[in-house]
């Protein structure tokens, strides 16, 4: 049995399109794998605050140096790494805002991102500390043309972002599943909901 860890970042609670691609991968894979535990983090309804000075200094000494507001600054990065590190599969469903990822995923980021814990520098090189792990992820983008070298690829910060930081933990392992241009006409957004949907059931199927 295998554990899965869902991060859905979009504000849109109804409507939104990376949730609903999200919930048809989530079904689909609880199809073929039924005894698989999802958990469902929704870091917009229960939101992840930003890191602080005092966070970032906790980081950097050692545990059992850490005063009490160290101790307490660091507690949810402590929480959210231990999550992480005890999935094997991590989803992420992730809009687009302003060509890069939602400042709440970004705050998320900051949580988990921590040397030590999720990756580690002899002072020449960098290695990533979660491994073993696959990740997919959903993108959805309010106009086309961001993927496949597509006219508006050079403003897609968002999955050449999320693909090195999560190769750079450790998970080289990553899909990438693309809904675009969800601000177009409805015929437009449906053909692209179905072409997203069949990707998503060829990937699963051969997982």
């Amino acid at each position: 049995m295998a554990k899965i860890l869902r991060i859905d970042s979009s504000s849109r609670q109804q409507n939104s399109h990376s949730r609903e691609i999200a919930d048809f991968f989530q079904t689909i894979w609880l199809k073929k794998y039924p005894n698989d535990e999802v958990i469902v983090r929704d870091i917009v309804q229960t939101e992840i605050p930003h890191i602080s000075d005092v966070t970032i200094a906790g980081y950097y000494t050692p545990k059992e140096q850490h005063s009490e507001q160290m101790k307490l600054a660091t507690s949810l990065s402590d929480a959210l790494i231990d999550e992480l590190l005890s999935v094997d599969v991590l989803l992420l469903s992730v809009p687009m805002y302003n060509f890069s990822v939602p400042s709440v995923l970004k705050a998320w980021i900051d949580q988990i991102v921590r040397i030590g814990k999720t990756f580690s520098y002899d002072g020449k090189s960098f290695n990533g500390l979660v491994t073993g792990k696959r990740a997919y992820v959903i993108c959805a983008y309010g106009a086309g043309g961001y993927t496949q070298n597509g006219q508006m690829a050079v403003f897609n910060f968002l999955e050449p972002y999320l693909k090195l930081l999560l190769n750079f933990l450790g998970i080289l392992d990553v899909h990438f599943f693309a809904i675009e241009a969800t601000t177009g006409d409805e015929a437009t957004v449906i053909t692209n909901k179905e072409l997203v949907r069949k990707e998503i059931e060829k990937a699963i199927t051969a997982s």
